[in-house]
């Protein structure tokens, strides 16, 4: 109405095609909503959380069960809409995802710019001792504790 976003929450049975749209405009291909079909379908995908404005998705951040540490999520893709960009919605999506890591003890790692999760809430510092097959000079952690945990990342099979 007044072209102000609406509070995050939960994505509902339905709002899958909204978030696919989503996904496709705001990363110019298919492959982010490629990847979410698959998570959802393998059942890996453990939470998604929207930000709507009216009738439309406008911020999107989906949570996937890593396979090790098992007890471990993955916080991708998480997208904005490119008209609403530069606006601070995808910080404050990501920043409550962080609140919850850190508040419900559950460890939660992205791969990602570095200077955006930083400002949301994610520590780049604490994921200095990790193994993975994805760069670690760009994988961040929030959550669980102030350590630097010392372990192999693998991630579920659709991130292939």
């Amino acid at each position: 109405m007044f072209g102000f976003p609406d509070l995050s929450r939960d994505m509902k049975h339905g709002e899958e095609p909204g978030v696919d749209a989503l996904l496709r405009s705001a990363f110019g291909g298919p492959d982010e909503a490629e990847l979410v079909m698959a998570l959802r379908e393998s059942g890996d995908m453990v939470g998604e959380m929207i930000t709507p404005a009216g009738d439309e998705i406008i911020a999107y951040a989906g949570l996937s069960r890593m396979v090790q540490p098992g007890n471990w999520l993955c916080l991708a893709p998480v997208a904005v809409a490119p008209d609403w960009q530069g606006r601070k919605i995808g910080k404050r999506l990501v920043g409550m995802i962080t609140e919850w890591a850190r508040i419900s003890g559950t460890t939660v790692v992205v791969l990602g710019q570095v200077g955006f999760y930083e400002k949301a809430g994610f520590s780049l510092e604490r994921a200095r001792k990790l193994t993975s097959p994805y760069p670690v000079d760009h994988t961040l952690l929030a959550g669980a504790g102030e350590g630097v945990p010392e372990t192999t990342l693998i991630y579920p099979k659709a991130f292939g």
